[in-house]
């Protein structure tokens, strides 16, 4: 199974593709989407169109993308929200299922610490997935994004298979 990763933000938006047989996992590819300066809408119109491309490339089976957290700002928090509906919109469109999971439930999946930093999250990146070159920390985000999500269906597979 191809799972895509997307860790969404505005100026940059990671994304990973990791393929998931069972327990074990693949690197396939990754990268960073940059929107850009200038309108709102234009940086918009480039997250979409760099994720459509990723889809339209890795034809991912599943996607998976961080939830919002909410920060100080109300103003960042709404344009984060845009990006977010951006990386949930283009899988979609594709007819590619999307979940959810929670920026804590990402790094207890990955890392067993639901608190982890960057630095950890990067370091099991390199454990999990041996050879993949990461060379971003949103595209590495995104890998883990994908991970947790290929963790999940494969425990919801064995919960359905003892059913």
């Amino acid at each position: 199974m191809r799972l895509l990763g997307v860790d969404p933000g505005l100026r940059f938006t990671g994304w990973g593709v990791v393929d998931a047989e069972g327990n074990r996992l693949r690197h396939v590819a990754n990268g960073v989407i940059k929107s850009g300066t200038g309108e709102l809408a234009i940086r918009l119109k480039r997250l979409h169109d760099g994720l459509m491309e990723v889809v339209e490339t890795y034809r991912p089976d599943g996607a998976a993308v961080e939830e919002t957290f909410v920060n100080r700002d109300g103003q960042s928090t709404l344009k984060l929200g845009q990006a977010r509906g951006i990386a949930m919109l283009v899988p979609a469109l594709a007819n590619v299922p999307v979940a959810e999971y929670a920026a804590n439930s990402v790094k207890k999946s990955v890392v067993g610490y639901g608190h982890a930093d960057k630095t950890q999250i990067g370091h099991m990146i390199g454990v999990l997935l041996p050879g993949a070159t990461v060379d971003s920390p949103d595209a590495a985000d995104a890998l883990a994004i994908a991970i947790c999500h290929a963790h999940h269906i494969t425990a919801r597979q064995i919960v359905e298979v003892a059913q």
